[in-house]
């Protein structure tokens, strides 16, 4: 626990002293910014044009027209910023050479991978905290359904946590930063999009392909729909991912 304990805090102390954390930071909260100002400021003026039908009306809700909309942008970022948090983890440590140094360490592996996993988890919770001042804002000037919310915001978390698992994975691989995070990249792009080839299949090979889909999984969250088998799905890619890694480290000492 003391070895993970330094390695957590070594790791989240070199996030926030390089501009890496920073960048990622600004660069999300902007898009994300800029997504829900969109979002809102139209479901404004749907919801002045629909008053003049009760009917109309009736379809206009700030879940379906900004909260939804904007956790699939935030999914969307996830995959192409979550690669450049989790590139360096593993990779900078092979180039440097420091990585022999701490094999040499009373560190076990699982030590040193958790303590770099929670520290990564730790910066994108705190990244994805920041935009919970959309749904305090939407609260504070209307009414806003908590629990469609809540549930959008688990699976995000979830999401985030698989794609750091990945991402941790494919930076064990390599020593090159950016072979890392266009590995971690493509991985996540085809979790994504598998899901599309079910309908050019057969139903059965289909129904396989929609059930490894990142993005099936996610849409339930989204739609306020809590499945045991969503979280299931994400919790097993967390753990496939970080078993993939520590037998990655494993291998390293084996070829010395």
């Amino acid at each position: 626990m003391r070895n993970f304990a330094a390695i957590f805090k070594k790791e989240l102390r070199t996030y926030f002293t390089s501009p890496i954390a920073y960048v990622v930071m600004f660069i999300f909260l902007l898009l994300a910014g800029f997504f829900f100002y969109s979002g809102y400021a139209y479901f404004n003026l749907i919801s002045f044009q629909a008053m003049r039908s009760a009917y109309a009306m009736a379809g206009v809700n700030v879940i379906d027209w900004v909260v939804r909309p904007l956790f699939g942008n935030i999914s969307v970022f996830l995959m192409l910023i979550m690669p450049l948090l989790t590139m360096r983890l593993f990779s900078e440590e092979k180039k440097t050479g420091t990585i022999e140094l701490l094999f040499t360490y009373p560190i076990r592996d699982s030590e040193l991978l958790l303590g770099k996993y929670i520290a990564c988890l730790t910066v994108f919770l705190v990244m994805l905290g920041a935009t919970l001042v959309y749904p305090l804002m939407m609260a504070t000037f209307g009414t806003l359904p908590w629990g469609p919310v809540l549930s959008g915001y688990l699976g995000l978390i979830l999401l985030g946590a698989s794609s750091i698992a990945l991402g941790i994975f494919a930076s064990s691989l390599t020593e090159n930063q950016i072979v890392a995070a266009v590995l971690a990249f493509g991985v996540l792009l085809f979790f994504w999009v598998i899901g599309w080839a079910a309908n050019f299949v057969p139903p059965k090979v289909g129904n396989v392909l929609t059930q490894i889909s990142l993005l099936q999984h996610f849409d339930n969250f989204a739609k306020g729909i809590i499945d045991t088998k969503d979280i299931v799905y994400y919790l097993t890619l967390i753990l496939f991912f970080l078993f993939l890694t520590l037998r990655s480290l494993e291998s390293k000492k084996w070829r010395g």
